[in-house]
């Protein structure tokens, strides 16, 4: 089975998008499928170089990951996109321009994340030092309708990366023998 599927994490900075994303990525590399990881930093620098944060920038840094799932998932790759994508509408264009698409919302309290916040992002955001930032004073849409929901701080990564997995499965993007191969 090697169906391509888009597993998209969207939350706020510091909310364990990343940190879930990859240990789902080394699992279902276990499982000898293909897989790509967009970080929303990494792509930043190198695909979306020269955008700043305004809502025109961040939905175009958006609607590029989701060009890329799209492709990636038509060609039966597994495309796991970490980004904070703070606005529901264009998450919802990417859903409907991707098909196989499992949205993730990693939920997280705004103290938590200003808790776990090792660049000190929210420290200069919340002193008015950083403009615009999302959570703090630009919005954040929660998902209304997310496949999986992993509460970030109430359950470890590995919680939440096993409720992903089972998600997938359920969705049968990945069997059960997969899933016992990956552990």
């Amino acid at each position: 089975m090697s169906k391509g599927v888009t597993i998209w994490f969207t939350g706020l900075s510091g909310a364990g998008k990343s940190t879930i994303a990859r240990i789902i990525e080394k699992k279902l590399k276990r499982m000898g499928r293909k897989v790509e990881m967009l970080d929303g930093d990494v792509v930043r620098t190198n695909l979306s170089k020269g955008l700043g944060f305004s809502k025109e920038d961040r939905d175009t840094n958006i609607r590029r990951i989701g060009f890329v799932c799209h492709l990636l998932t038509r060609n039966d790759v597994v495309a796991i996109a970490a980004a904070i994508s703070p606005y529901r509408a264009v998450r919802d264009e990417n859903r409907s321009l991707i098909g196989n698409f499992v949205e993730v919302f990693t939920k997280c309290s705004l103290d938590a994340c200003v808790e776990r916040d090792a660049k000190g992002l929210y420290k200069k955001a919340l002193a008015g030092e950083i403009k615009g930032f999302t959570g703090v004073d630009d919005p954040y849409e929660e998902p209304l309708h997310a496949e999986v929901v992993c509460e970030t701080d109430k359950e470890t990564p590995e919680q939440s990366a096993e409720k992903v997995l089972r998600k997938l499965e359920e969705l049968g993007y990945v069997t059960t023998e997969e899933l016992a191969h990956a552990s």
